[in-house]
C-alpha cells in the first residue's frame, strides 16, 4: 500500500536526500499554471502508457494532486504500485497545501504577487502570558505597530496592538490582545486581498501557514507599493 505523506517538509527531504521524483497527476493545464519545482506531468488516465518511460522505478515517486478531497493522487500511487514501482508516496495535502505555504512553485503562477511575496517576516512575537509593557518596548525597538501572540508551536492565537500595550502597559498581553486575528495563506493573490483590506478598512493582516503558524506580517501600504512596482500588476 503506498505511503500517505502528511507533512510537506517530508516531500522536501524525499526530493533532496533520496532523490524521489515528483509527479504531478492533474490535468495539464493546472500543471502549467504551477507545479512543485522539478515535478514531471502525468496524467491519471496516461500512467498506465507512460510511467515506466518517464519515472525510474529504482527511485521513490511522490504522487500529489490538489488537496485532501481530490482522490487523483491516491489512485495514481496505487496504479504505480501494481505497475511494479516499490516506493510510493502520496503526498495527501497536494499542491493546495505547498501553495498555501508560500514554498516555491513553477509556471505562470509564480510569477503574480501574493501575500507571501510581500509579508514582512521579522515581527515581534509574544506569549499571551507575557507582560504587555515588556512586548510594548519590543515594539518600539523595532518600529512597529503590532505584535502577533503566538503559542510554543508558533500558532496564532491573538494581536497586540501597539496604542493598546500603551493604554494599559502593567497587564498581561492576554488582557489587552485582540483573539483570534483574520489571517491569509501565503499564496492569497494580492491584487483583490488589498481590495478586501480597503473596503474593510484593515491596514495589516496576518499570514500563516496551513497549520496556523506565523508566516508574517502584510500591511496594506507595502502591498500597495508592491502592486505599483510590478510590471504584471500594472501592465
Amino acid at each position: 500500500m503506498p505511503t500517505r505523506v502528511m507533512d510537506r517538509q517530508k516531500v522536501r527531504r524525499l526530493v533532496e536526500e533520496e532523490q524521489a521524483q515528483l509527479v504531478e497527476v492533474l490535468p495539464r493545464e493546472e500543471y502549467e499554471q504551477a507545479h512543485l519545482p522539478g515535478a514531471v506531468h502525468l496524467w491519471l488516465r496516461d500512467l498506465d502508457r507512460e510511467a515506466r518511460n518517464r519515472l525510474d522505478p529504482n527511485r521513490p515517486v511522490v504522487v500529489y494532486c490538489w488537496d485532501w478531497l481530490c482522490d487523483m493522487s491516491p489512485r495514481a500511487a496505487a496504479q504505480l504500485e501494481q505497475l511494479g514501482f516499490r516506493q510510493v508516496y502520496d503526498y495527501v495535502p497536494g499542491k493546495a497545501d505547498w501553495l498555501a505555504a508560500g514554498l516555491p512553485t513553477e509556471g505562470p503562477a509564480a510569477e503574480s504577487l501574493s501575500a507571501g511575496d510581500v509579508a514582512r517576516r521579522t515581527v515581534v512575537t509574544c506569549r499571551a502570558d507575557a507582560p504587555a509593557g515588556l512586548v510594548l518596548d519590543r515594539m518600539r525597538e523595532a518600529g512597529q505597530a503590532v505584535g502577533v501572540v503566538v503559542d510554543d508551536d508558533q500558532v496564532v492565537t491573538g494581536l497586540l496592538r501597539r496604542r493598546e500595550a500603551e493604554a494599559h502597559p502593567g497587564v498581561g498581553v492576554k488582557q489587552v490582545m485582540r483573539p483570534g486575528p483574520a489571517t491569509v495563506r501565503a499564496n492569497e493573490p494580492l491584487g483583490p486581498l488589498l481590495e478586501r483590506m480597503a473596503k474593510a478598512g484593515v491596514d495589516t493582516i496576518v499570514v500563516t501557514d496551513p497549520e496556523g503558524r506565523l508566516l508574517g506580517l502584510m500591511d496594506r501600504t507595502s502591498g500597495e507599493q508592491a502592486v505599483r512596482a510590478h510590471p504584471a500588476m500594472t501592465a
